[in-house]
């Protein structure tokens, strides 16, 4: 069986159609379309060289940064060592200070010590003195008793007649 002539030439008179209505189309469009392919294809390889551009400029930069951050290394090393031999310098400088100091202040407490003996041989002589000048002073009063004391005095006046008497006429 058959389908029916008029189906056929239904389906065929449709697929003409659409031939046609696509082929119409693709003749029109196709120069847009074209156009705008060739811009995309365009606009696709200019992105491409650009990225390619920048990726060698990062590239560039890339190994701008390795050498820069070797050379940072290497100031860094150097800086290291500066700072270490300036440590090295200002411990050294301080050492040599605090010895200074350390010898000023013993020469300091050595004029003080000196100072502290000479006064306390001062007192202490003046002590001695006071205190030998005190026992002899107890020992003549408690020997001294007035018989004795009336002798001296009595002694004492007769020098002084015989001195102060000159012979002669007044």
């Amino acid at each position: 069986m058959s389908a029916p002539p008029s189906a056929t030439l239904d389906f065929l008179s449709k697929v003409a159609n659409s031939l046609v209505l696509f082929g119409g189309l693709a003749f029109v469009l196709r120069k847009p379309v074209k156009a705008m392919l060739a811009k995309r294809t365009v606009d696709v390889g200019e992105s491409l060289r650009r990225a390619q551009a920048a990726r060698t400029e990062a590239e560039a930069g890339s190994e701008a940064s390795k050498a820069k951050l070797a050379g940072l290394e290497g100031e860094i090393r150097a800086l290291k060592a500066e700072a270490e031999a300036e440590a090295r310098r200002q411990a050294e400088r301080i050492s040599l200070a605090a010895a200074a100091e350390a010898e000023r202040l013993k020469k300091l407490t050595r004029q003080e010590l000196d100072g502290q003996v000479r006064r306390s041989v001062g007192e202490l002589k003046a002590y001695a003195a006071a205190r030998a000048t005190a026992i002899a002073r107890e020992r003549i009063r408690r020997r001294l008793t007035p018989e004795i004391r009336s002798a001296l005095i009595d002694n004492s006046i007769d020098r002084l007649s015989e001195l102060y008497e000159k012979p002669g006429p007044r």
